[in-house]
């Protein structure tokens, strides 16, 4: 890991529980909502990760098989307004991971309505 000050440690793989994408290093990396408080509007999967001591992320993450790395999983957090843009969630760090809905699936999408049947046209030509 390289620090802002230009220093760098030695992290194990398997210690590091998520890795943040943050747009300033002056403002910090902390999350300030681990779990979304209503659904998520951005289209994808929308997940819980259980982490294995005990924590919870909730994230969207794009609903493409193709995009799930082998690694791990790369997320967009709850406060996507915030400082952190991103997180990558190593699967060593993780205990479960569940599926908690489906945002903008095309299955779901809504068809147009008709027009009456009975409704006479007034401005049609």
């Amino acid at each position: 890991m390289l620090s802002a000050e230009g220093k760098v440690a030695l992290i194990a793989y398997g210690e590091i529980k998520t890795i943040s994408f943050v747009r300033s290093f002056e403002e910090g990396g902390e999350l300030e909502r681990q779990v979304f408080v209503t659904r998520p509007k951005m289209e994808g999967l929308w997940v819980s990760f259980r982490f294995r001591d005990g924590g919870v992320l909730e994230g969207v993450m794009p609903n493409n098989l193709l995009q799930v790395e082998p690694r791990g999983f790369t997320v967009i957090p709850p406060d996507s307004y915030g400082n952190v843009q991103r997180i990558f969630v190593p699967r060593t760090a993780v205990q479960s991971v569940e599926v908690l809905g489906v945002v903008g699936s095309p299955l779901n999408r809504r068809k147009p309505k008709g027009k009456p049947e009975d409704q006479i046209g007034l401005f049609d030509q």
